[in-house]
């Protein structure tokens, strides 16, 4: 009941908020950016420690340069997310344009599918906008992380689905896919590939750091034989973006194990050389090395394996 009634307060708050004009959003985003970065320095440690890491070529100013621009964009995005319940899909649309569609729709007719690999970069949720460029009946593919709180994973899923999107929650996304594809439906499969990855993974240097990455994206297209496209996105002004979609591969059966991916790293890092304001600098993107994770790997089985064990004697 306590968590119904959040949402019902956070839902209404949160669309009528949305209805105020962009100016008015930017205005507030202002004193926002003011209250996280010099107020609250949010997760500040954090942005300096990967911003120093990932570009020790740079100077102090450099990055504190980075750093503040990061903040700004940090708090745009916030808001930009929220308007996402009251935009128009006619708006949404004059603020996100699309490249490259020519090949990104003939592959998807061809092949019955593509999978695109998308970054935490720029205006990014406004990608769910995609199905505006698609033939009638195809389908946008939204894969995603459900929230624990049901209430508030009902509400993200509602604004993400305002534009004809397809919700997959990432556990079942094997499994949707190929249901969507037994219906002889057509797919635009987006995968959010750079965060932290709690399975599977593929270790890679990136920025000139042993990091992880999802592989699910590569193991799906070579399951389904989707071509790949990395979704380039840039930021050209306050509240407009641009996505190119650049084809990868075509043949994804044909790679080896894991290059997808690293091809996927390597768009990400040349993004992130070009401006690297527009990333999440906020996460935590380097929490163990390869050893460490082999290391609690070992200790998680040996606990496991003693648990067992004391089940069996009692």
């Amino acid at each position: 009941m306590k968590s119904k009634l959040i949402y019902w307060l956070v839902s209404t708050g949160m669309w009528l908020f949305s209805a105020l004009p962009f100016r008015i959003l930017y205005i507030l985003s202002d004193f926002n950016y003011l209250l996280m970065y010099r107020v609250g320095k949010y997760r500040r440690k954090v942005v300096r420690e990967n911003l120093a890491k990932s570009f020790p070529e740079k100077t102090d100013a450099e990055r504190l340069q980075i750093e503040r621009k990061f903040y700004r964009y940090l708090s745009d995005y916030m808001l930009e997310d929220l308007k996402l319940l009251h935009m128009s899909a006619e708006d949404l649309c004059q603020r996100m344009t699309y490249k490259n569609t020519k090949q990104y729709l003939e592959l998807t007719e061809k092949c019955g599918g593509i999978i695109v690999m998308i970054p935490h970069y720029a205006n990014y949720e406004w990608l769910i906008g995609m199905g505006a460029i698609m033939k009638p009946g195809d389908v946008p593919v939204q894969v995603y992380k459900p929230l624990k709180d049901k209430y508030l994973d009902e509400l993200f899923k509602r604004i993400r689905s305002r534009f004809g999107g397809y919700n997959i929650p990432k556990h079942s996304t094997a499994r949707e896919i190929i249901k969507l594809k037994h219906e002889g439906k057509k797919m635009v499969v987006g995968l959010i590939t750079d965060q932290w990855p709690s399975g599977d993974r593929y270790w890679t240097t990136f920025l000139g750091q042993e990091t992880a990455f999802l592989n699910g994206a590569e193991r799906i297209a070579k399951m389904m034989n989707f071509p790949v496209f990395y979704c380039e996105l840039t930021k050209n002004r306050r509240g407009y973006c641009e996505a190119e979609f650049k084809l990868m591969t075509d043949t994804p059966k044909e790679t080896a194990e894991g290059e997808i991916t690293e091809m996927f790293a390597q768009c990400l890092e040349q993004t992130l050389r070009r401006e690297p304001a527009y990333w999440l600098w906020s996460h935590k993107r380097w929490k163990f090395t390869s050893e460490e994770c082999k290391r609690n790997e070992r200790e998680e089985q040996d606990k496991k394996k003693e648990q067992n064990k004391e089940k069996k004697q009692k």
